[in-house]
């Protein structure tokens, strides 16, 4: 059975191709049907990449291993600050 976004998917992929058929009569019956049949595994296709991309969204990490100096996640990261000459600043009154 066929999920409902990716029929509703499908429907909207081929939905130029239904209009042609049941509203301007420009294709025939048979054919917009089988676009609307062709549709379908593409969206599925497409919906089950878009899932395998999203599958692990809003998931917390695994925990993680300590590190061999023994820093664990809940310690924190220590940096040394690196004193250097500023960039001058320009005033809008010092300019020309």
């Amino acid at each position: 059975m066929a999920r409902f976004s990716t029929l509703f998917l499908a429907v909207v992929i081929a939905s130029p191709a239904l209009y042609a058929t049941f509203v301007t009569h420009h294709l025939d019956l048979q054919t917009g049907l089988l676009r609307l049949l062709i549709a379908v595994p593409v969206a599925a296709v497409m919906l089950a990449v878009f899932r395998m991309v999203t599958r692990n969204y809003g998931k917390p990490d695994k925990k993680r291993e300590p590190s061999a100096d023994g820093a664990t996640d809940d310690q924190p990261l220590r940096a040394e600050a690196v004193a250097g000459e500023p960039f001058p600043q320009r005033r809008a009154e010092d300019n020309p």
